[in-house]
């Protein structure tokens, strides 16, 4: 079986040691380079064609977000992020890094103990043969991104049965390539968005904190990490916490760490669960880019409770897995390019104000 071609762009000798170590010692991965700066990288890129790279965030000269858009620019290739820190400096480099392009982010596995040490190799080495899989094409910018009314790409439709009740509660989920789609969302439903948002987004649990930090500082939605109890209110953004389920139940957020479903916690299929049930009708949900299926059965179910369903369009999902999964199931009312889900958003969200 042919292994997978990894790129390391590491500064620290002691570090590149170490990841030489643990990749190389991986049986589904090969190392083909190894790249002290971000210019080198670039440099190999002209000679080598890895099919994943594993990134440092702090390098000298140019940075890993630099670096990551310069790669998404001039050769597509799928990027692990791997970050020894989640200072504010280190965080803001690796959520824009996300934002430009980069798949994931991972912890090094540095400074910790053998226990530790183990499991955060392991999740490296997972990250890096998963994400190699992902096809990965040049990054636009927000700004040269096609408007929605221009777009030459017919969505699939699903008709929706039943009419958009009176609109109480939006929820989204996502996992790979999803903080860059949230950002977009968020940013596309402006400041005043008269309804909660609920958030599902699968993520290392130790970058989750600084997630809704950035989330916070780029877009014009308030972004909190939930806690339990607590009464949603419009326009804040309440993110799932680090290993914690988000549900909505009789108009209070409740956290819970029942066990994983589709392999997550948190699920994005508990979230919309929870909304059909505490809202019905009046749940909007959105299922973003991400591997797997988790999300598709929670969608289902909010859609047969008379909520509205939107997928991504596997035009502009990097990863056309938790949509495709929604969308074999007939969960989905539309499936949607990115641009165009939040002026969908907001027209459903106008409509059903008439309705209330």
């Amino acid at each position: 079986m042919k292994k997978i071609g990894v790129l390391i762009v590491e500064d620290s000798e002691v570090v590149q040691q170490l990841l030489h170590h643990i990749i190389g010692g991986d049986p589904r991965l090969e190392i083909l380079a190894v790249a002290s700066s971000a210019e080198e990288a670039l440099e190999v890129l002209q000679r080598v064609t890895p099919d994943v790279i594993s990134l440092d965030i702090r390098l000298p000269g140019m940075n890993g977000f630099e670096a990551t858009r310069r790669i998404m620019r001039e050769k597509p290739t799928p990027i692990v992020v791997c970050s020894a820190s989640v200072e504010s400096e280190d965080l803001k480099i690796t959520m824009n890094a996300l934002r430009v392009g980069a798949l994931a982010v991972v912890e090094k596995p540095v400074g910790t103990t053998r226990v530790e040490y183990e499991r955060l190799a392991r999740t490296l080495c997972t990250q890096l043969a998963i994400m190699s899989e992902v096809k990965v094409v040049r990054q636009r910018t927000f700004a040269d991104s096609t408007p929605a009314s221009t777009r030459t790409v017919e969505p699939n439709t699903r008709s929706n049965s039943g009419a958009v009740g009176p609109l109480r509660i939006l929820g989204i989920g996502a996992s790979t390539g999803g903080p860059n789609a949230v950002v977009r969302v968020l940013s596309d439903l402006g400041q005043r968005f008269p309804l909660p948002v609920l958030l599902v987004q699968h993520m290392m649990p130790s970058f989750l904190a600084g997630f809704a930090s950035w989330l916070d500082s780029v877009t014009p939605c308030r972004a909190v990490i939930a806690r339990n109890g607590e009464v949603p209110v419009p326009g804040t953004v309440y993110l799932a916490p680090p290993e914690y389920h988000l549900q909505i139940e009789a108009e209070r957020i409740r956290l819970t760490q029942d066990p994983p479903v589709s392999a997550q916690r948190p699920s994005a299929t508990l979230m919309f669960r929870s909304m059909a049930r505490a809202v019905g009708v009046s749940g909007l949900g959105i299922l973003l880019t991400g591997m797997g299926d988790d999300g598709a059965d929670g969608l289902l179910e909010l859609r047969r409770a008379g909520g509205y369903t939107i997928a991504e369009h596997e035009s502009t999902a990097v990863v056309y897995g938790m949509p495709k999964a929604a969308f074999d199931r007939g969960a989905v009312c539309e499936c949607l390019p990115l641009t165009d889900i939040a002026p969908r958003i907001l027209g459903l969200v106008s409509a059903s104000e008439g309705i209330g």
